[in-house]
């Protein structure tokens, strides 16, 4: 007679967690994506206390770019001699690792599953250092054929893959423009902000004994071009953006209650999953109705604070992604947190390291510790593309009221609070008044070019090149006491065909 299935066979929890960071003597000798992730779960085995890996029943992958497989789940679990029913490697997001472990909890709460995993991993530190030396490295063969992975920018407009916009480190300082204007900031006080919150972040990692980087790292260091900390995108230096070159693995155990107890975990070691949120902007950044906030965003984290019946105070511990300042100064901001806060229980995307797709399930790794060690609610905010995909996970030592909720989209919400995007043109002329810019620099340090998005005199929305020759309208988007945004000055088009633009 089958058993009927119980209350506790539907409570999701966090059971084991485990990371790997690998910085071997030898290039030869650095462990490939495959062997890291299977030794992080194995970890995360070792975590829970109880012994959960042959019997996974579903598994999810986060997608990783520094090396190719023709079936990484397949081959995952054939490492590891286990045969889930549900094995799946995903697409492209750093608000995956979230999403995945959310999505775990929900299946356990329908009564689908008993016994999940989420894992990831990159070797890219490895990886560049073997192709630089001409040294062939002893892993899986590189499945030259495998399908290369869709990422955000291959959905933006034409002219701003010309422009050179079209990739994270030089789309969020539009961002980072529009918002510190949007705020009243000038840009050295919004420099400023990011300096202290970034070097908040390193003292974290400082800690850490996960992370690649484990130095405090003081504000003025942080924001101060130098030879070894150069402007890339501005205002952003390199210590101002994450660092994919590194080797590391991630792994989270998720099951239910009665799964956990009948494989022996201690009750200390379960974390409970309350719920949380997940919401869009488009995936072309050009077609939004603004850069100095994101709908999805505001709509994930007020979700989050119901959740925990408050606002961001009602968090112990928060970790809010962190490939670029602006992103979790504009996440304080919705939380209502003060500029003191702590954003971190990892230490971010610069100085922990950034395993691209995998760095928040490094930090659930982190935040399950630290709700362990005592607390009431940890509030986990992951992000994907270009201010794009978030998803945000309430978690707690404490049992929830009631199952995480099944309809976790707040896109309905995001999308109502969305005013009207302008039309975009490609050709232009008369004045047009910046929305966003940014200046992007060589890796000696030169300017290569400045970038402006505009809006024209009939409201349409373009984009536009300041030539490195113009250097009285290069002073101008740099100038550090007082912003660009707002500022017109005339169109027109360059030899080229490419829009051009110049301060009045």
């Amino acid at each position: 007679m089958t058993q009927a299935p119980s209350a506790e066979d539907r409570i999701p929890v966090i059971v084991g967690v485990g990371e790997i960071t690998d910085q071997p003597a030898e290039i030869s000798a650095g462990r490939e994506p495959m062997t890291l992730m299977a030794d992080a779960l194995k970890d995360a085995e070792r975590d829970s206390g109880g012994r959960l890996l042959a019997g996974i029943q579903s598994l999810d992958i986060v997608n990783f770019l520094s090396w190719r497989y023709h079936d990484p789940a397949a081959l995952l679990c054939e490492r590891l001699g286990i045969t889930p029913a549900r094995a799946i490697y995903g697409p492209v997001g750093g608000e995956t690792p979230i999403r995945y472990i959310h999505e775990a909890a929900k299946a356990i709460a329908r009564g689908e599953c008993q016994v999940a995993a989420i894992c990831g991993a990159e070797a890219q530190g490895t990886a560049t250092k073997a192709e630089r030396a001409g040294i062939e490295l002893p892993w899986t063969p590189f499945a030259h054929d495998a399908p290369a992975p869709v990422r955000n920018a291959s959905y933006q407009k034409p002219l701003a893959t010309t422009l050179g916009v079209a990739s994270p480190v030089t789309v969020y300082p539009i961002y980072e423009a529009a918002t510190a204007a949007h705020w009243g900031l000038t840009p050295r006080q919004a420099l400023e902000e990011s300096g202290t919150l970034w070097s908040r972040y390193s003292s974290v990692a400082a800690r850490n004994p996960h992370s690649w980087l484990k130095r405090h790292v003081p504000p003025e260091e942080i924001t101060t071009p130098t030879a070894d900390n150069r402007l890339i995108a501005w205002p952003y230096t390199k210590l101002m953006v994450a660092n994919p070159s590194v080797n590391q693995a991630a792994a989270i155990l998720v099951t239910s209650v009665a799964a956990a107890r009948a494989a022996g975990v201690p009750e200390d070691r379960m974390i409970h999953i309350w719920g949380g949120a997940s919401a869009d902007e488009p995936l072309d950044y050009l077609e939004r109705d603004q850069f100095h906030e994101s709908h999805a965003q505001n709509a994930v984290l007020k979700t989050a604070m119901a959740l925990a019946g408050g606002d961001g105070t009602a968090f112990d511990a928060i970790e809010l992604y962190s490939c670029f300042p602006c992103l979790p100064k504009m996440a304080r901001r919705t939380l209502k947190l003060g500029a003191d806060m702590q954003p971190t229980v990892t230490g971010g995307l610069t100085f922990f390291g950034a395993p691209l797709n995998d760095y928040m399930a490094h930090a659930a790794c982190a935040m399950v510790r630290r709700l362990r060690a005592g607390g009431r609610f940890g509030l986990l905010y992951g992000q994907g593309g270009f201010v794009t995909k978030h998803h945000g996970l309430v978690l707690s030592p404490r049992a929830a009221p009631a199952p995480p909720a099944q309809d976790t989209s707040v896109q309905a919400e995001a999308d109502a609070n969305r005013k009207s995007v302008p039309r975009f043109v490609t050709e232009a002329g008369g004045p047009g008044k910046v929305e966003g810019f940014t200046v992007l620099y060589g890796r000696k340090g030169e300017v290569r070019h400045g970038v402006v998005v505009l809006r024209t005199q009939d409201d349409a929305r373009t984009l536009a090149r300041v030539p490195v020759t113009d250097e009285a309208t290069l002073a101008r988007l740099t100038d550090l006491d007082r912003s660009a945004v707002g500022t017109v000055g005339p169109i027109r088009t360059a030899g080229d065909g490419i829009p051009e633009w110049s301060a009045a």
